[in-house]
């Protein structure tokens, strides 16, 4: 199933080079991408699937694809274009950090340690924490961490293996460690943005941006804990972090429908209009995958784990993927970026498209994604 599904994806996202042209897609409504400039907080996704289909298909009409979003990127980091957040991880490990790890590129390593210094330079000290979103210091967002940025930290973590310099890993553990305390719950469920005094650092509260309610748990970011916390296990062998990785991916896989597919917040009143959240079930299975990884083979919970990622995975490839969609552009249906703001809240999801490609890369030859070498 893995193959006939990898084989699927790689033909999609080779007719979708043509489509796209320079844009980048982002999320689709009514079944085609929205594309975009090379402006927004998604293209790096873009980037990693062609990236994923060349190491797949070995067929060069991906890689050159790739390299060209790359130098897309370096324009983009050398003008400073929207780069006012901290998804500069997702931007950059996923496209030319990946282009390091391939090719060895030395001009891409070069462009992905100037992408850590841009995420580096979020840091507010009195706060301690990388602010998520807009301007360092802006009144509105400046006091705001997110537990997507948890995906953003392997890119310091990287930076500190491949420079030497120790600043990096450093603030990639403190943001962590704000992460783990301040956004993971005690009943292992999470916030997705929480507040801090930007002058004392003192905390304000938890709350939601996309979730259902401030107490509510927003499944995708549900599913950055798991992964974001497996992955600073990977960096740091802090069995505190895999324990959080363990705890938060239980916690998903028990708060789980029928078909092992997510609705877009757990706490979402459920009826046949719910929207699903497929992106977040393929993010969940990545970071499940890297926690086995991870365990001893008398770890009682790893074969749990395989189980659910099998589960997840099979209801994923049946019933949400385009498989049997010859002409879809996307490969992974019923996504969900903003319900309650109504933007695309059940299509195609670019990040759900790489997380996907990623899983069923993992599954059927081991590969392990660009987060680290």
């Amino acid at each position: 199933m893995w193959k006939s599904a990898l084989e699927d994806a790689v033909k999609k996202t080779r007719n979708n080079i043509t489509r796209f042209g320079e844009l980048f897609p982002h999320v689709s409504l009514h079944g085609k991408y929205d594309l975009n400039d090379n402006d927004d907080w998604t293209n790096g996704f873009w980037s990693g699937l062609l990236w994923l289909c060349y190491e797949y298909s070995h067929d060069t009409v991906f890689k050159d694809k790739a390299e060209q979003t790359v130098a897309g990127l370096r324009n983009r980091l050398n003008n400073n274009i929207v780069l006012d957040h901290h998804d500069i991880g997702f931007l950059y490990s996923l496209s030319s950090k990946a282009q390091w790890i391939i090719e060895k590129n030395k001009e891409a390593r070069e462009l992905s340690l100037l992408a850590a210094d841009k995420l580096l330079n979020r840091f507010h000290e009195k706060g301690q924490y990388l602010q998520a979103w807009g301007p360092k210091g802006d009144q509105k967002e400046g006091g705001r961490i997110i537990i997507d940025c948890l995906l953003n930290l392997p890119l310091l973590y990287w930076a500190s293996e491949q420079t030497g310099d120790p600043t990096y890993r450093h603030i990639a553990i403190v943001q962590a460690d704000k992460s783990r305390r301040y956004l993971v719950r005690g009943d292992d469920s999470s916030y997705h943005t929480f507040f801090f005094n930007q002058e004392t650092g003192e905390p304000i509260g938890g709350a939601t941006h996309q979730g259902f309610t401030n107490g509510s748990t927003w499944t995708r970011g549900q599913a950055w804990g798991v992964y974001g916390f497996a992955l600073s296990y990977h960096y740091t062998k802090n069995p505190a972090y895999l324990d959080t990785a363990k705890r938060m991916g239980k916690y998903f896989i028990e708060h789980l429908p029928e078909d092992y597919v997510s609705y877009w917040d757990f706490n979402a009143p459920v009826d046949e209009n719910t929207h699903r959240d497929s992106s977040a079930t393929a993010i969940t299975v990545c970071g499940l995958l890297e926690i086995i990884s991870h365990l001893e083979e008398k770890d009682p919970d790893k074969q749990f784990f395989l189980e659910a990622v099998h589960k997840m995975m099979n209801s994923l490839v049946e019933n949400y993927s385009t498989i049997n969609k010859e002409d879809a552009e996307g490969l992974l249906e019923h996504g969900s970026y903003h319900v309650r703001g109504n933007l695309a809240p059940d299509d195609y999801m670019i990040w759900g498209d790489y997380f996907y490609l990623e899983a069923l890369m993992r599954l059927e030859i081991n590969h392990k994604g660009y987060w680290y070498e």
